[in-house]
């Protein structure tokens, strides 16, 4: 299949800061932020068999997107805790765009950005759905060296008000540079996690 062009329409950055929970205040805020692109479809429209151009449209996204998230955080690679990817595919397209965006080529590059692959062995969590304009999501997200620290199994909500059009894709990637606020349901510690299998 020839080169087709990776043409954003719409680039969108989210910040939250959490200070206070249950009227308890943090020692430290809670930070997350999510970069989304809103990108053109090629295939909407039409069923394709070869989707490995988008493929590589995550490649350049995963890169892209993950310096956005991390700028408008002002943080170091070393500064984040947990990560996460999403995406809208619009309705003139199927699932399938979305996951092929995020999962053959887009991950390694993420990893890069936050520090390498050796820093980052956990699974990024995802999530992708079909919907129209506004349709929010809930980008999950992980401890980015161990995937079993529950008290950083969390999410963060996006939605862009105009997108996805029926003949776009949005994708999102989140990062965190913390748990959740007051986690204190057990299991395996941040502090305990040895960061060889991507699971403990």
């Amino acid at each position: 299949m020839g080169e087709i062009e990776l043409k954003i329409r719409k680039l969108v950055t989210i910040i939250e800061e959490t200070h206070m929970e249950m009227g308890k205040k943090l020692e430290k805020p809670i930070r997350k932020a999510a970069a989304i692109a809103v990108i053109e479809n090629p295939f909407a429209g039409k069923y394709v068999e070869d989707l490995s151009i988008l493929y590589d449209f995550g490649e350049k996204l995963g890169r892209m997107l993950a310096e956005k998230a991390l700028n408008v955080l002002g943080a170091k690679p070393e500064d984040i805790d947990s990560y996460g990817k999403g995406a809208i595919v619009g309705t003139a397209g199927e699932l399938e765009h979305g996951h092929a965006i995020l999962h053959p080529k887009l991950g390694r590059p993420f990893r890069e950005v936050l520090g390498g692959v050796d820093h980052c062995k956990a699974i990024i969590p995802s999530a992708a759905k079909v919907g129209g304009p506004g349709t929010p999501l809930d980008v999950p997200l992980h401890y980015k060296r161990a995937a079993f620290v529950r008290s950083h199994y969390d999410a963060i909500e996006v939605r862009v008000t105009d997108a996805p059009k029926n003949d776009e894709i949005l994708v999102a990637l989140a990062i965190s540079d913390g748990g959740r606020p007051l986690a204190r349901i057990g299991g395996l510690r941040k502090e305990e996690v040895k960061g060889l299998d991507g699971l403990t």
